[in-house]
């Protein structure tokens, strides 16, 4: 069994290499996208499908760009001049943003709408996990600079609140 020093943690992690393959070999064999397990302190997660490991540089992801609006193009009431984005709340992830709980329903916020802080915001879809983007702060949501389904890339700002 191999073990080696991995930079995950504060304090360094022992990985247990042969658990990781082990871990993949299952994805195959069961046909899942994702295996998490936890023993103590030591949390490990495998995961297929092709994604960009949120940990690494931000990549761009051609298909989805290709086919999403330009980002240059103006959002009616809901984009701010690029000055009013400093302290956005950005991205943490590559993925596609939600505006929505689901399909159909109300947005979870709208340009002008009080805020609490740790309120949900929008929702950010990275390898079929649907991550919550929170607010940082309570305020008054300023801008929303993103559509509904768009892909985003890691840190870009995403709503201004203040």
């Amino acid at each position: 069994m191999a073990d080696r020093k991995g930079s995950a943690g504060k304090s360094g992690m022992n990985v247990d290499t042969a658990l990781v393959r082990e871990l993949a070999d299952m994805l195959g064999d069961t046909g899942l996208t994702e295996i998490e397990v936890e023993d103590g302190d030591r949390k490990i997660r495998v995961a297929r499908g092709g994604g960009v490991p949120m940990a690494a540089a931000p990549a761009p992801m051609p298909a989805p760009a290709a086919a999403a609006p330009a980002p240059a193009a103006p959002a009616p009431e809901n984009t701010a001049p690029a000055a009013d984005t400093a302290g956005a709340i950005k991205s943490p992830m590559v993925g596609t943003v939600y505006l929505a709980p689901e399909p159909g329903a109300a947005d979870f916020v709208a340009v002008g709408d009080s805020v609490k802080e740790g309120q949900t915001l929008l929702i950010v879809e990275a390898m079929k996990v649907m991550n919550p983007i929170t607010a940082d702060q309570s305020g008054t949501v300023k801008a929303i600079l993103v559509e509904n389904a768009q892909p985003v890339e890691f840190d870009q700002p995403l709503v201004v609140v203040g």
